[in-house]
């Protein structure tokens, strides 16, 4: 179907602003004897494709995951922690025992089966053996791993030298955990136990540690331990390189 009309309806139409020309297929319209096609234009078409360069691909883990297979991000932000397994090994300096020296080495937050429940153990000692503790401690965070803060009480075993007093027993108390990263590139952790608690012979243990990635697999970390006993109060400050399997 084509529509003629002449320069004057043109002009006349257009001067009481009602002239609306509409078809669905092909308008034509002759001025002076020329024909001008108006066609409509096609709807933009979405490109389903993405081009991101071999390197960034190369680089990034999050994308190489999601090329395999979509994730379901609700699931991890509730199940995959925000935490991960360290393996540690470090120096110490002790403050209250005329500022001895040693070494500390542990593992933290083993997880069982993906579970809330972890397992952690450590050791730590000055070098020539007079300062000295080691244990292991079941931990349970109540919140989703995924969460950024997280609580979990703690229950375990310590044992303590220190050149006024040795203790061993039941190690229970709390610990808070802040992920400042899902990745586990750094996070601030504060401990409140205490060993043989209601016995007379009771020790509380305050360790606050933080941790900043070097690395994908390396961290550096640093750790403020402080114990208070009836016979003395111990300090330790320690200095920490972490191993993420």
């Amino acid at each position: 179907m084509s529509i003629k009309i002449s320069v004057a309806t043109v002009v006349a139409g257009l001067a009481r602003g009602s002239l609306i020309l509409a078809a669905s297929g092909m308008v034509s319209v002759c001025l002076q004897g020329r024909a001008t096609a108006l066609t409509p234009m096609p709807p933009p078409q979405a490109s389903t494709r993405i081009d991101i360069s071999p390197e960034i691909i190369e680089n990034s883990p999050v994308l190489q995951r999601w090329m395999r297979s979509l994730p379901n991000v609700w699931h991890e932000i509730n199940n995959e922690p925000s935490f991960k397994t360290r393996v540690r090994l470090g120096y110490s300096h002790f403050p209250s025992s005329d500022g001895k020296e040693g070494w500390n080495a542990g593992v933290e937050d083993i997880f069982i089966r993906r579970a809330h429940f972890t397992v952690s153990g450590d050791y730590q000692a000055t070098f020539n053996g007079k300062l000295s503790a080691y244990g292991a401690d079941l931990r349970y965070y109540l919140f989703p791993l995924g969460n950024y803060i997280n609580f979990a009480p703690v229950l375990g075993y310590r044992y303590l030298k220190t050149n006024s007093y040795n203790r061993e027993g039941v190690n229970v108390g709390v610990r808070v955990m802040l992920a400042l990263s899902r990745s586990g590139a750094a996070d601030i952790s504060l401990t409140q136990t205490w060993v043989k608690p209601g016995s007379g012979e009771d020790v509380g243990i305050t360790t606050l540690s933080a941790a900043y990635a070097l690395t994908r697999h390396w961290r550096i970390s640093t750790e403020i331990h402080k114990q208070n006993a009836r016979e003395s109060k111990d300090s330790r400050v320690g200095i920490i390189l972490e191993w993420i399997p």
